[in-house]
């Protein structure tokens, strides 16, 4: 048997399809690690800024502070964010900043979700 040459509506849809298996294939690779959203959020604000501290990140987010707790030092032990601890006139303060390890796992992240952003706007 020969074959036929395929239909060019059939290949459009081929193609739709196979770029919609991609975009989900690169969405599946995201960072679960990042993608949940405190810890987005605290990527994303540690991102634009040198370091904040642990009541900026707080008030910027609107979470509570055992919830930051318990999202920084997933993220710390993941080495992407760095804890300083020190006193300021006796008053505890913790700051944070983005370990070059984060800042590449974050870079790395954006770069997947625009892949699939771009592919699922463009199809």
């Amino acid at each position: 048997m020969y074959q036929t040459e395929q239909d060019p509506e059939d290949r459009l849809q081929t193609e739709d399809r196979e770029s919609a298996i991609n975009a989900a294939a690169r969405a599946v690779r995201l960072d679960t690690l990042i993608h949940e959203r405190v810890r987005l959020g605290i990527l994303s604000a540690l991102a634009t800024a040198d370091r904040l501290s642990f009541i900026e990140l707080r008030d910027a987010l609107g979470v509570t502070d055992g919830n930051l707790s318990v999202h920084a030092r997933k993220l710390e032990d993941a080495g992407y964010l760095e804890c300083q601890k020190k006193f300021d006139r006796r008053i505890p303060r913790t700051e944070y900043r983005l370990s070059t390890r984060g800042r590449a796992a974050f870079a790395s992240y954006l770069f997947q979700l625009e892949s699939v952003i771009r592919t699922s706007r463009h199809g």
